[in-house]
Parts: structure tokens; C-alpha cells; sequence
């Protein structure tokens, strides 16, 4: 009986990561132009990086969220109306931080800037931003 119990007292308890995802995604906001206050929804949205697969196809939407390439120093990201294709980069520097033994690492991206030629997207906002650690609230409005 001595025997089990020490058994079970050195056992550790597991280590579950409660921050998922750990990475944050980039989150677009889509904007009328007129009326910059309002949302408008995208309404045939296309997303595709180049070389990867659509990411969103034939969608409905006034929010998109985007994963960025954490090895690399540039993403970009080809954003369809249904009747034009906008670029969009996104530069920045991925930054590890130290999460939790459960949780591993995750990837910050710091000093970050947004370029875009403007063909049914009419404007954006911010151009920049010093980090990107969370997402919880959108990071880009854009206006259309």
C-alpha cells in the first residue's frame, strides 16, 4: 500500500494549453467608403496567398481573419470582389515569446506595415502597426 501511494503522489499533473490559438491571426474589418462608421460585407470574397490554396472562397463577409507566415518577414495575400483582385502585404518581424511548458512557443509580429494597390479596395487603416500579440479586435479596417 506504501508503494502505491508514492506512485500516485510523484505523478504530475498535466499541463493543458488553455491559449489556442497561441498565434494570433491578422483580422481585417471591411468598411464602406462613403460612410466609414458602417460595415459592409464583401460579397463574393476571394482570399488566396500565392502558391497556397484559397484560403476563402465565394464568401459573404465583413470580417476575414488571415494567418501570417511566422518564417518569413512578408505576407501576402491577393483579396477578390468577385470582379477585381487587390494585393495586400503585410510586412513585419516574427518575434518569439515563451508561453507555458504546455503551450509552447508563440510568434509576435512586430513592426508591422500594410500595402495594397487599390483597385475595388479604396483605402485602409492603419498603415502601420508596432505589434500584432493578440486578436482580439480587428487590426485593419478596410474600405471599399
Amino acid at each position: 500500500m506504501g508503494f502505491l501511494s508514492i506512485i500516485i503522489t510523484s505523478c504530475e499533473k498535466d499541463d493543458y494549453c488553455l491559449k489556442n490559438p497561441v498565434t494570433p491571426n491578422l483580422i481585417l474589418r471591411f468598411y464602406d467608403d462613403s460612410n466609414r462608421k458602417t460595415l459592409k460585407s464583401v460579397e463574393e470574397l476571394y482570399v488566396w496567398s500565392t502558391g497556397k490554396d484559397s484560403i476563402f472562397s465565394n464568401v459573404k463577409s465583413d470580417s476575414i481573419y488571415l494567418p501570417l507566415n511566422s518564417n518569413t518577414t512578408k505576407t501576402v495575400y491577393h483579396l477578390s470582389n468577385g470582379s477585381s483582385v487587390d494585393t495586400f502585404t503585410i510586412t513585419y518581424t516574427p518575434e518569439e515569446e515563451f508561453v507555458s511548458r504546455s503551450c509552447g512557443f508563440k510568434i509576435n509580429f512586430q513592426e508591422v506595415s500594410f500595402s495594397s494597390d487599390t483597385f475595388w479596395i479604396q483605402d485602409f487603416t492603419p498603415s502601420s502597426l508596432t505589434t500584432i500579440d493578440s486578436q482580439n479586435a480587428a487590426h485593419v479596417q478596410i474600405y471599399h
